[in-house]
Protein backbone atom coordinates (compact mmCIF):
# COMPACT_ATOMS: atom_id res chain seq x y z
CA UNK A 1 0.00 0.00 0.00
CA UNK A 2 0.89 3.53 -0.85
CA UNK A 3 0.31 6.98 0.62
CA UNK A 4 -0.41 10.18 -1.10
CA UNK A 5 -0.52 13.54 0.63
CA UNK A 6 -0.51 16.83 -1.27
CA UNK A 7 -1.41 20.31 0.00
CA UNK A 8 -2.01 23.13 -1.35
CA UNK A 9 -2.72 26.87 -0.26
CA UNK A 10 -5.13 28.84 -2.55
CA UNK A 11 -6.54 32.72 -2.05
CA UNK A 12 -10.05 31.69 -3.84
CA UNK A 13 -11.91 32.09 -1.18
CA UNK A 14 -14.63 29.37 0.66
CA UNK A 15 -17.22 29.60 -1.74
CA UNK A 16 -15.22 29.39 -4.66
CA UNK A 17 -13.03 26.29 -3.07
CA UNK A 18 -16.30 24.93 -1.76
CA UNK A 19 -17.34 24.76 -6.01
CA UNK A 20 -13.91 23.35 -7.30
CA UNK A 21 -14.82 20.44 -4.27
CA UNK A 22 -17.92 20.18 -5.83
CA UNK A 23 -17.05 19.90 -9.72
CA UNK A 24 -14.09 17.26 -8.31
CA UNK A 25 -16.48 15.39 -7.21
CA UNK A 26 -19.43 14.87 -9.72
CA UNK A 27 -16.08 14.43 -11.99
CA UNK A 28 -14.56 11.72 -9.54
CA UNK A 29 -18.13 9.97 -9.38
CA UNK A 30 -18.53 9.84 -12.99
CA UNK A 31 -15.43 9.25 -14.55
CA UNK A 32 -13.69 7.22 -11.68
CA UNK A 33 -16.03 5.55 -10.24
CA UNK A 34 -15.54 6.81 -6.77
CA UNK A 35 -18.86 6.89 -4.07
CA UNK A 36 -18.29 10.11 -2.26
CA UNK A 37 -19.69 11.31 1.03
CA UNK A 38 -19.96 14.79 2.06
CA UNK A 39 -19.46 16.06 5.20
CA UNK A 40 -19.52 19.52 6.50
CA UNK A 41 -17.08 20.46 9.20
CA UNK A 42 -16.62 23.63 11.23
CA UNK A 43 -13.45 24.68 9.40
CA UNK A 44 -14.98 23.99 5.78
CA UNK A 45 -15.64 20.38 3.92
CA UNK A 46 -14.03 16.74 3.61
CA UNK A 47 -14.90 14.61 1.05
CA UNK A 48 -14.51 11.41 1.71
CA UNK A 49 -13.79 8.66 -0.86
CA UNK A 50 -13.31 5.25 -2.05
CA UNK A 51 -13.33 2.92 -4.65
CA UNK A 52 -11.80 -1.03 -5.01
CA UNK A 53 -8.04 -0.21 -4.46
CA UNK A 54 -8.43 3.54 -2.81
CA UNK A 55 -9.24 5.42 -0.33
CA UNK A 56 -8.71 8.96 0.51
CA UNK A 57 -10.07 12.44 1.70
CA UNK A 58 -10.56 15.45 0.08
CA UNK A 59 -10.27 18.64 2.61
CA UNK A 60 -11.55 22.03 1.44
CA UNK A 61 -10.76 25.28 3.44
CA UNK A 62 -10.95 29.07 2.98
CA UNK A 63 -7.52 28.97 2.26
CA UNK A 64 -6.65 25.01 1.18
CA UNK A 65 -6.91 21.61 -0.21
CA UNK A 66 -6.12 19.58 1.17
CA UNK A 67 -5.77 15.45 -0.74
CA UNK A 68 -4.60 12.51 1.27
CA UNK A 69 -5.18 8.98 -0.91
CA UNK A 70 -4.15 5.29 0.22
CA UNK A 71 -3.49 3.30 -2.96
CA UNK A 72 -4.23 -0.46 -2.15
CA UNK A 73 -1.63 -2.95 -3.59
CA UNK A 74 -2.08 -2.89 -7.54
CA UNK A 75 -2.27 0.64 -7.97
CA UNK A 76 0.68 1.50 -5.68
CA UNK A 77 2.99 0.68 -8.47
CA UNK A 78 1.05 4.00 -10.15
CA UNK A 79 1.84 5.65 -7.13
CA UNK A 80 4.03 8.24 -9.11
CA UNK A 81 2.00 8.80 -12.08
CA UNK A 82 -1.03 9.16 -10.25
CA UNK A 83 0.41 11.75 -7.80
CA UNK A 84 1.94 13.82 -10.51
CA UNK A 85 -1.55 13.81 -12.10
CA UNK A 86 -3.28 14.79 -9.00
CA UNK A 87 -0.42 17.69 -8.27
CA UNK A 88 -0.50 19.30 -11.86
CA UNK A 89 -5.14 19.19 -11.16
CA UNK A 90 -4.44 20.87 -7.69
CA UNK A 91 -1.77 23.51 -8.98
CA UNK A 92 -4.61 24.64 -12.21
CA UNK A 93 -7.22 24.65 -9.10
CA UNK A 94 -4.79 27.12 -7.37
CA UNK A 95 -3.65 29.05 -10.36
CA UNK A 96 0.09 27.98 -9.90
CA UNK A 97 0.42 26.00 -12.63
Amino acid sequence: MADIHIHRAHTLGHDAALQLARDWQAQAEQDWGLRCAVQAQADGQHIDFERPGLKGKLRVSADAFELRITLGFLLSAYRGRIEAELQRRLDGWVGTA
